[in-house]
């Protein structure tokens, strides 16, 4: 009797840079996003795809523990196109909880919740995005989540879109406040939808300069504390008129979200 035919892998080969701790930022707003804990929550199969996690294992088994704080039973599965970077990651595995397997955005047959793909657009075209977003969705359930971004090195600036079946829902900056001089540096990192955007009459520049406005308007509140000046240049943000999402404790981790609607690009 034939075996189910497999699936070839989507895509290609991430550069594969990955540090401990890389993704924290998102692993954390994971764990604690409404909308995710819910879905997390209420599926019969709680499983989260890592697409890209590189040429370590490490940020996979990271999200797996931030993970189980929502649901005990969660399974991660970790995709890389490279079949060397699965053999090694693959000693890290823990089946059913954790596995890893070659695969790319059809993945590899999966039925994900939620995936999880970051730093792997950033060396796509822009024009390539939707396309990608597609072949993801159209491997998971209806109200399956997307979380696509892109963050530096060390996982200082990080920057996030969420995606579902209608199409973008928003957009998460987070950013490192201790040593933060302005927060449009977190331009660099912007998911590669939005990064190229980044230019006078594009609504996420609107965004971003209105922000860099009330950073410097905040400065005042600086003596007491970095934190005690974001907080009061996001209030100064939302004043504008610039709806932001989210619990205003989230803001306190220099973390920002704002619906897709207010930068949709032109």
């Amino acid at each position: 009797m034939a075996g189910r035919a497999r699936l070839s892998p989507v895509g290609a080969p991430t550069r594969g840079t990955t540090n401990p701790n890389r993704l924290r930022r998102v692993d954390r707003w994971l764990a604690n996003d409404p909308a995710v804990t819910r879905l997390l929550r209420r599926m019969p199969d709680p499983l989260v795809v890592d697409l890209g996690y590189g040429a370590s294992p490490v940020t996979t088994v990271e999200l797996l523990r931030w993970l189980r704080r929502v649901r005990t039973d969660v399974r991660v599965l970790g995709l890389e196109i490279d079949p060397e970077r699965v053999a090694f990651a693959r000693r890290a595995a823990d089946p059913p909880w954790l596995d890893f397997r070659r695969g790319g955005f059809e993945l590899a047959g999966a039925r994900p919740v939620v995936v999880r793909a970051f730093n792997v657009l950033r060396q796509y075209a822009e024009h390539e995005v939707a396309g990608a977003w597609k072949v993801m969705l159209d491997a998971m359930p209806d109200d399956g989540l997307i979380v696509e971004g892109t963050c530096d090195e060390i996982g200082r600036l990080a920057s996030w879109v969420v995606v579902g079946r209608a199409g973008p829902v928003s957009l998460t900056v987070s950013m490192r406040l201790a040593d933060l001089e302005r927060p449009s540096i977190v331009a660099e990192r912007l998911p590669k939808v939005l990064i190229h955007r980044n230019v006078p009459g594009e609504p996420v520049h609107a965004f971003l300069s209105a922000l860099d406005d009330c950073w410097a308007a905040a400065a005042p509140h600086r003596s007491f504390g970095v934190r005690a000046r974001w907080v009061s240049a996001v209030g100064m943000l939302q004043a504008r008129g610039w709806p932001l999402l989210g619990r205003p404790e989230r803001w306190r981790l220099g973390e920002l979200t704002v619906p897709w609607e207010s930068v949709n690009p032109l």
